[in-house]
């Protein structure tokens, strides 16, 4: 089958397009014809060897796709012809992939691939943050760092679906539109306004929650500016710089320092997984969530939709096409 190749940790430059072996069927796993896969951060430091595990050489890198069950083993709940979202830990960009039922969901109809594409790991992983980790409440307010991107859009409009006030950051014009229309109730520019000043000026004070993608010196200013038992998510570093806190802030604050590792919750908890992409589908169905998909790619230039990622330049999400 045909895919995008990763043979050795050399980046995206290393990257190539060929022909790997089709992944083979076990118990409990469908083989997945592949209609879109979403391009993230994480995929550009699967490729550099800079992400939490390193898959075996060869692979494909890319997390999420949608698509349609070819074949399966041992699972009652799905047919073939099914339309899917699934995650796995590499090998969305190719022509086929291998999902177990734990990290696989059905489309609706009315839901195009390239939407349930996203759905997974981006939607997955603010829905995950926001309620399970943080319990985000009506009343609260909700700063999302990095809003424009691919989990931070995600994050606005769960949080505005939520019922509590969003305020995103972001660093330009065309982002500060895109955040806006997800239902963000203010904007920061951080390109002009320190983020602290930016925050005390819309609230007075600080701020319930702060989605954290970004890390670098971001963090410990949003942090600072936390309101009494505010929670600081930690979902990942996208300035590439991971953060140095000073703890006494949370222990003189009363706030909490709050981990999100979605890929590792599908794990431990599938069933609790299962529940969250159910109710995420449900949402889209409804309009309370619409993804925004800024740039579509065929598998041949698979490489330079990487590539736009890593330089950020992204708004919403990226799709790879096979």
């Amino acid at each position: 089958m045909k895919a995008l190749i990763c043979d050795s940790f050399g980046g995206i430059d290393a990257l190539r397009l060929g022909h790997l072996p089709e992944p083979e069927l076990a118990p409990g796993t469908a083989l997945i014809t592949v209609e879109a896969a979403t391009v993230g951060f994480a995929d550009t430091l699967m490729v550099a060897g800079q992400y939490q595990f390193r898959p075996e050489t060869p692979f494909a890198p890319g997390f999420e796709i949608a698509g349609t069950i070819e074949a399966l083993m041992g699972l009652d709940d799905y047919s073939v012809g099914d339309r899917v979202a699934a995650f796995m830990w590499a090998g969305g960009m190719a022509e086929k992939a291998l999902a177990t039922s734990a990290n696989m969901i059905r489309l609706p109809d009315g839901i195009p691939a390239e939407i349930g594409a996203t759905l997974t790991g981006g939607y997955g992983t603010a829905y995950h943050a926001l309620v399970d980790r943080a319990r985000l409440q009506a009343d609260e307010t909700l700063l999302v760092l990095g809003a424009a991107g691919g989990v931070g859009i995600p994050a606005v409009q769960l949080g505005k679906a939520l019922g509590a006030s969003v305020i995103g950051a972001v660093s330009s014009d065309e982002k500060e539109q895109a955040v806006r229309r997800a239902g963000a109730d203010a904007v920061i520019r951080y390109d002009r306004t320190p983020l602290r000043d930016g925050i005390k000026t819309i609230t007075g004070g600080g701020v319930d929650v702060v989605f954290d993608a970004v890390g670098g010196e971001m963090t410990e200013q949003a942090l600072r500016s936390t309101n009494w038992r505010g929670r600081l998510l930690i979902v990942g570093f996208a300035s590439g710089s991971i953060p140095e806190l000073p703890v006494n802030l949370s222990l003189v604050k009363g706030n909490s320092i709050v981990g999100v590792f979605w890929g590792r919750f599908t794990t431990e908890e599938p069933e609790r997984s299962q529940a969250n992409n159910q109710k995420i589908i449900e949402m889209v169905e409804r309009g309370d969530l619409t993804p925004e998909i800024q740039a579509t790619f065929d598998l041949e230039h698979a490489r330079d939709a990487l590539q736009w990622v890593a330089d950020r330049k992204v708004i919403g999400r990226v799709i790879v096409k096979p």
